[in-house]
């Protein structure tokens, strides 16, 4: 019985170390399909266009020049690019923060006809392509003459049925109680809402705040739609026109993609503390 029990023992050990391993190796093969891409594109930036031409399954450039960031503030207008980028992302982000909290609150702190109803109609836009709605609200757009302005790029994203859904979800899990003590201090719904439920809601504004960013600022189709002018360009639109209309520089497009890509990061980096505890508390899994 010993002897048997030793060799189920053992058996079980080597089973567990076997899935440890694979669990590793798995993670491994991942992190390299995610971070190669990345490592290929900061190289690139760094590469000459005939090393890229001449080599380009290589991770690293034979040779280090400048010549990619040089021709990014030489070729494109980059500052302009990168202004309205900023603008357009910080302030549609900010925009959704404010509405989405507001409307998140009501739907799961107020109580009237109608709430599931509301929350399921908000559910359901979840479903329907971002496409599909393109044209009608180009039209909108052109009658309101907001082509090739910040109003047209930033008041039609202004909110999120996501971020609804995620603050919504965040709320819930904040006791009522609190609510009821402040009714009795004499503080209104807003009150509430300014002073106790967002200072509360830091891992949700988070969570929120960084998927929009990062979404609108990597937002190509959007920019291209309502805008013409090269002045109301956002950077991805102004990486994409200049790799169309001229000769491509494949080293400036690569710099220019890498330049972008700072601003997420360090938006990340500072935020993934609070990121990471509204995924856990959100129901996002």
């Amino acid at each position: 019985m010993s002897t048997e029990t030793g060799v189920r023992a053992r058996r079980s050990s080597g089973l567990s170390a076997l899935a440890a391993s694979s669990k590793w190796i798995v993670l491994v093969i991942g992190l390299l399909f995610a971070i190669v891409p990345f490592i290929w594109m900061v190289s690139g930036s760094f590469r000459s266009e005939s090393d890229l031409f001449g080599n380009p399954a290589s991770l690293f450039p034979t040779s280090i020049t400048l010549h990619g960031y040089l021709g990014v503030w030489e070729q494109l207008p980059f500052l302009r690019l990168l202004g309205n980028t900023f603008l357009f992302a910080g302030v549609t982000t900010a925009a959704t923060l404010l509405f989405d909290s507001l409307c998140a609150y009501a739907l799961a702190r107020l109580k009237f006809r109608g709430r599931n109803l509301a929350f399921i109609l908000v559910i359901a836009t979840l479903m329907v392509p971002f496409q599909v709605t393109l044209i009608p609200v180009f039209i909108e757009l052109f009658h309101f003459g907001w082509l090739n302005t910040y109003q047209g790029l930033i008041v039609p994203r202004a909110t999120s049925a996501f971020g609804i859904f995620l603050f919504r979800q965040f709320f819930i899990s904040i006791p009522t109680e609190l609510d009821e003590a402040a009714r009795i201090d004499g503080a209104g719904h807003f009150r509430i809402y300014w002073q106790i439920i967002l200072p509360l809601a830091k891992p949700a504004i988070a969570t929120v705040a960084i998927l929009n960013f990062m979404n609108l600022w990597n937002d190509l189709l959007w920019p291209l739609v309502v805008t013409s002018d090269p002045n109301m360009l956002t950077l991805p639109a102004g990486l994409t026109l200049f790799g169309g209309q001229h000769v491509t520089d494949h080293a400036v497009l690569l710099a220019g993609a890498t330049i972008s890509l700072i601003p997420i990061a360090v938006a990340f980096f500072f935020a993934q503390k609070y990121f990471v505890a509204g995924v856990a508390t959100t129901g996002l899994k």
